[in-house]
């Protein structure tokens, strides 16, 4: 069985079939914790930092308490990666990695860019991720040879943007800082030849490299929770994604994601000037 970036998994294929079903299953309910709260009159955030705002809701814990639910009856000896309730240890191998929602700045403000990030991994990284957008209706899917969006206009293929130059590119980033100083100046070496830069998107833009639309994100600071679902599904879709140096990432850091190897190598090069 492939997965997600074209390593040959050795899961079971009923196992896989249970994965992707149980994947579903999560995502739905996600779906419906967090489109209960968003853009609803009175919702708060609580500051998880002290020295910048890192906001979490009643509808992140909602989320993932949701999704941990379902895993306890369903896949209950898998681990379990949160972002709001940390880890489970399990005994088989796989681990579910959760972020309940994916751009909470982006929830509170009312802008429909952010997501339900759920991937599974084995030793070797993900092998399969889906980011899904509840108020859109979105859904991208990536691994175990699937690579699909599902949403208001039906169902497709994802395949990601051939080769072009970087000064006909599109570049996303969520901060415009995007990290400390130097992170931000290297990101901007790249910014500077691209045709078009574009910030705040959290996990969309991810799903957007999958569905060819954009060329590259760039960011700094990530965690695995936020990175390892769009692994799964860029890769499904052609693309690759690596930290600056080029190496796998699962979990997280300093990330370059990109349509195809040639805009990467470019990217890598000005990352590295």
């Amino acid at each position: 069985m492939t997965a997600a970036d074209g390593r040959i998994s050795n899961i079971p294929a009923e196992v896989v079939a249970e994965i992707v079903d149980t994947a579903a299953e999560l995502a739905q309910a996600a779906r419906a914790a967090t489109l209960l709260h968003f853009r609803a009159a009175g919702l708060t955030a609580d500051n998880k930092e002290a020295d910048h705002f890192d906001p979490v809701t009643v509808a992140d814990r909602l989320s993932e308490q949701k999704m941990r639910e379902i895993l306890g009856r369903r896949r209950p000896d898998d681990g379990i990666l949160g972002e709001e309730f940390g880890t489970t240890q399990g005994t088989t191998g796989l681990t579910w990695v959760l972020d309940p929602i994916d751009g909470t700045r982006g929830y509170l403000s009312g802008t429909p860019t952010w997501g339900v990030l759920i991937s599974v991994a084995d030793a070797t990284g993900p092998v399969y991720g889906l980011i899904d957008q509840p108020f859109i209706g979105e859904r991208f899917e990536g691994g175990f040879g699937r690579a699909l969006v599902a949403g208001p206009t039906g169902t497709r293929v994802l395949k990601t943007r051939p080769a072009r130059p970087l000064a006909e590119a599109i570049l996303f980033t969520t901060f415009p800082e995007v990290g400390t100083p130097a992170e931000g100046a290297a990101f901007r070496r790249v910014a500077d030849r691209a045709r078009l830069v574009r910030y705040g998107m959290d996990c969309y833009a991810y799903a957007l490299i999958a569905a060819g639309q954009i060329d590259l994100v760039i960011e700094a600071g990530l965690q695995a929770y936020d990175i390892q679902a769009p692994i799964a599904v860029i890769e499904a879709a052609g693309g690759i994604v690596t930290d600056w140096q080029g190496r796998p990432c699962p979990a997280g850091g300093r990330v370059l994601a990109a349509a195809n190897a040639e805009i990467h190598a470019e990217a890598l090069r000005l990352l590295n000037a």
